[in-house]
């Protein structure tokens, strides 16, 4: 199914500016939408899960397409009076002139400028994949990092995980949930330690030592063309046949337009990449500034990541409540005072 994105004619001013149309941004718009805030989701078009043929473990909506996903997702928010426009926030910066419709500049990419009272950030992250000759090609197919999104897909098939970092043996016991053959492929990553290997021995799961050199594919060509996948090549030559590979990529966040406003990725602590750190209610460091999905939980699913967008919009709303609310105090003040 051909899904054709609209494209809403922005104003110059809104309550709340979302970067990102992803489940998270557009779940955050929904939510501002319905609680009568002028939104304006901003969406790049490169979601991270493109190149999967579904989402699956969201609840009534399992097997959907992504394309059709978000499709529906900018559909429900602009049912509510919300925009959604294609484009890259580009650059944010603070207000300073005391006006009270906008805290923020949000820059787009092609110069349009956009005044903010609150900003929510969700523009996901990169995945950086390992340079391995094949891997990239087949990346969201039968090539996979997540197996609670995939590993029913893949399951009781042979499963190399591809070693890469210090999440890898992590996901090898993970993946042995769905097969009971999986092989971890030591490759150029860090050698399990002693707890580490007799827990990947007591699980049945083999270790392969040796880097891989490229992915192997062969049989007939599926939907895509590209064959289907049938191993890895070894540096010594070596095919170790696998249905399916897993790796665990660096997960790199999308947050350079954030530096204007002092706003920086930091190291996640679990090791995988980078994020905007937030609170659990996506509140970061900056007043004004929230952030919900993929930015600041590398690991957050489809429903992770829209359950935090409402949940950061719900925060957004109150905290712009409060804002009007003192200032109708004031108000109410003066006009008593006189």
């Amino acid at each position: 199914m051909e899904v054709v994105m609209m494209t809403d004619r922005l104003d110059d001013g809104y309550d709340v500016v979302i970067a990102g149309g992803g489940a998270a941004g557009l779940s955050g718009g929904l939510m501002l939408a319905r609680a009568r805030r002028r939104v304006a989701v901003i969406d790049a078009g490169e979601p991270r899960n493109a190149p999967a043929e579904a989402v699956h473990g969201l609840l009534a909506r399992d097997g959907t397409p992504p394309a059709e996903l978000l499709a529906r997702g900018r559909a429900e928010v602009r049912r509510y009076g919300g925009h959604v426009a294609p484009g890259a926030v580009a650059l944010v910066e603070a207000r300073d002139d005391g006006e009270d419709d906008g805290a923020f500049t949000v820059v787009l990419a092609d110069g349009a400028a956009l005044r903010a009272r609150r900003l929510l950030v969700a523009t996901g992250l990169t995945d950086e994949l390992p340079d391995v000759p094949g891997l990239r090609e087949r990346w969201g197919r039968d090539v996979l990092h997540c197996p609670y999104c995939h590993g029913w897909e893949v399951r009781d098939r042979a499963i190399g995980v591809l070693a890469t970092g210090p999440m890898s043996v992590h996901q090898a016991l993970l993946l042995r949930q769905w097969s009971g053959d999986v092989a971890y492929l030591a490759h150029t990553g860090p050698e399990p330690s002693a707890e580490q290997a007799e827990q990947l021995a007591a699980r049945g799961v083999r270790v392969v030592h040796g880097e891989v050199t490229a992915l192997e594919t062969g049989g007939p060509s599926g939907p895509d063309g590209a064959g289907r996948l049938v191993g890895v090549r070894l540096a010594d030559g070596t095919l170790v046949r696998r249905d399916a590979v897993a790796v665990a990529p660096r997960m790199t966040v999308r947050a350079a337009f954030l530096d204007g406003i002092g706003l920086r990725p930091a190291d996640h602590p679990s090791g995988m990449g980078t994020h905007i750190p937030a609170d659990a209610a996506g509140r970061t460091a900056v007043p004004g500034v929230w952030a919900a999905g993929n930015v600041t939980d590398p690991s957050a699913q489809v429903g992770t990541a829209a359950a935090a967008g409402a949940t950061a919009a719900a925060q957004i709303n109150a905290d712009l409540v409060a804002e009007e609310t003192r200032r109708a105090v004031d108000a109410h003040r003066m006009r008593v005072a006189s």
